[in-house]
């Protein structure tokens, strides 16, 4: 008989939701639940709730389905696939054998109807209950749907309320959920798809989706994308904000304009709900850095590049995996991947480049000054690392690594050599082009970068610019959004001191404090900075990001570049500093009123 430790009284689970795509456990949409439970309880946990929820799919006639655990640091996710039109019944049948398997160890989880169906504990009733959730939810119509556009080879893109069949100007048409036509009533000759690509990663996403989208305007044709910061089509806004999730996906496919969808895929979105398409051409991952840890299951590199990795499930093998040849944890995870992968490096001697390359395989990297994407040994493209204005003449590395994913993931979906080279050398780092990533002024002999950079990978290779602009001095702005855990805070306070910067400013970022107190994350900063050996003067607090911004400008002479890391203010520091260089603001002089100098210690 095994003996376990019976836990307090505790919540059942962390987290319960629908996986309305592919994910990180499997290909397919189903529900995962996020369970507290111990390394002494977690073994049998695991197997009783295996045991249990592997009988109700087959009691609810579910005999095709999947399970899959993923354990981590005291919890699991506990995953099933299930039919797409019933994920909510699918999170019921989850909850129940979880609460099921939390019985047998003994486990105090509270009142004995747990989950939103109030699903009976016995196993019988449990069933009768679960069947009939399911039969009310599934839509006859709609799976109707699905056969036929899987048959006729176009995408069915559904969420709560929309169903749309087709894609971008191929032709979509789109009903509401609850008034779905028939098959026969449908114009399957008007409905098309469009080329798709993805582009995932810690870092660098925003601006690879913005390259791409450059190249793709350069071939004449209209780019739909979705991004961190909102929709755009054919260079248009038709939403503002953070669109990097699921429902920005759909609505660049929806868009009647767009001849090819590029969707920034963020970890959260992948997530919390999966991929929004069954169906891309290529894909990006352009690195793995640690952020985020301790959300949704995920505390390690390993585990955060299987999250980005998920989207080589809707590439197949007609697909294209773009992956960074100079990221350790990529290089490894690559190892299970069956797509068809480039690679891409700042190496052109990098060995996984070099092998890949002389097995036939395509890459991009760098030979001396000039950006090279190959295919085995033929160079298609040679672009002067002087004519990408964003790599700021090789100093912004890490811009020449977006550049370099962007090129092979421009490859990958057919664009001509000469629209990659146009893309590349066409968009500018300004802030009408990419803002709010590396945007540099030069105001007064003063340069001030302002960047996103928002984890300690971020911010080393903001600092790494920085520095190969052979500055005076520098000052670097840095603050933390609430969700990272400590140990992600107090990394980024290493990175920042690691680079040398001569003043660092300690912001808060009142728009990102995501459950934490005020002060608390600027708290741990400086805390950290001390512990890294940053003495008090060259460490100054202020207490609102634009203040912040204001108040760098203050400290600056001749010669100084000021890193500001600027993310809920960003518009408003951009106006500042256009406004300051246009009318030949120098380092001392008096700044506009709407600018006032705020007391540091505020």
């Amino acid at each position: 008989m095994t003996t376990v430790t019976v836990s307090p009284a505790q919540d059942p689970w962390h987290d319960s939701r629908r996986l309305t795509g592919a994910n990180v456990f499997m290909a397919r949409c189903g529900a995962v639940l996020d369970v507290p439970v111990d390394a002494a309880e977690a073994d049998i946990a695991v197997t009783l709730w295996t045991k249990h929820v592997t009988g109700m799919l087959r009691a609810v006639g579910w005999r095709g389905e999947q399970v899959h655990v993923r354990r981590w640091p005291g919890g699991a996710s506990l995953a099933l696939s299930a039919p797409f039109d019933a994920l909510f019944a699918a999170t019921d049948v989850n909850e129940w054998a979880w609460c099921a398997a939390c019985r047998d160890i003994g486990r105090d989880i509270g009142p004995p109807a747990l989950s939103p169906g109030a699903v009976p504990a016995p196993f019988d009733a449990a069933a009768k209950h679960l069947t009939a959730l399911i039969a009310a939810e599934r839509s006859a119509p709609l799976e109707a749907l699905a056969r036929m556009a899987a048959a006729f080879g176009v995408p069915l893109i559904a969420d709560d309320d929309i169903v749309s069949l087709g894609a971008g100007s191929a032709g979509t048409q789109s009903w509401l959920r609850a008034a779905l036509p028939r098959p026969a009533d449908v114009a399957w000759d008007d409905i098309g798809d469009i080329p798709v690509a993805l582009v995932t990663g810690s870092n660098g996403k925003t601006t690879s989706v913005r390259l791409l989208a450059a190249m793709i305007t350069a071939a004449g044709r209209r780019a739909g994308i979705s991004s961190t910061d909102g929709v755009m089509i054919a260079g248009e806004y038709v939403e503002r904000g953070d669109w990097s999730g699921p429902q920005g996906a759909r609505t660049v496919l929806r868009n009647g304009r767009v001849d090819i969808a590029v969707l920034e895929t963020a970890r959260g979105g992948l997530l919390r709900r999966g991929l929004a398409m069954e169906r891309a051409d290529a894909a990006l991952i352009t690195n793995v850095a640690a952020d985020h840890f301790g959300e949704y299951g995920i505390h390690d590199l390993a585990s955060l590049a299987d999250v980005k990795l998920a989207v080589a499930h809707v590439l197949g093998d007609h697909g294209r995996l773009v992956l960074n040849a100079d990221d350790a944890t990529l290089i490894a995870r690559a190892a299970d991947v069956r797509t068809p992968i480039s690679w891409f490096s700042l190496d052109g001697a990098n060995p996984v480049v070099t092998a890949h390359l002389s097995a036939g395989g395509d890459a991009a990297f760098v030979d001396r000054d000039t950006l090279v994407l190959a295919h085995g040994r033929r160079r298609a493209i040679e672009v002067p690392v002087r004519n990408v204005p964003i790599a700021l003449g090789g100093a912004a590395q890490h811009n020449m690594a977006n550049a370099l994913g962007a090129m092979a993931l421009g490859a990958a979906l057919g664009l001509p050599p000469d629209a990659i080279v146009a893309g590349l050398t066409g968009m500018q780092g300004t802030a009408a082009d990419n803002p709010g990533r590396m945007n540099l002024f030069e105001i007064g002999g003063v340069r001030a970068i302002v960047d996103y950079a928002h984890n300690a990978h971020g911010i080393a290779a903001l600092m790494t610019a920085v520095n190969a602009l052979a500055p005076v001095r520098t000052l670097l702005l840095l603050g933390q959004p609430g969700n990272r855990d400590d140990g992600g805070i107090r990394a980024a306070a290493r990175a920042a001191w690691a680079a040398g910067p001569d003043m660092i400013v300690v912001k808060e970022l009142d728009q990102h404090l995501r459950g934490r107190a005020r002060g608390e994350v600027p708290a741990l900063l400086r805390d950290e900075l001390r512990n890294a050996g940053a003495p008090e003067d060259r460490v100054t607090p202020v207490a609102d990001e634009f203040d912040a911004v204001v108040w760098a400008l203050a400290w600056a002479q001749p010669g100084d570049v000021l890193a500001l890391s600027v993310h809920g203010h960003r518009d408003r520091a951009i106006a500042l500093l256009e406004r300051l260089r246009a009318t030949g603001w120098g380092p001392g002089e008096p700044l506009p009123p709407s600018a006032a100098t705020p007391d540091p210690a505020r």
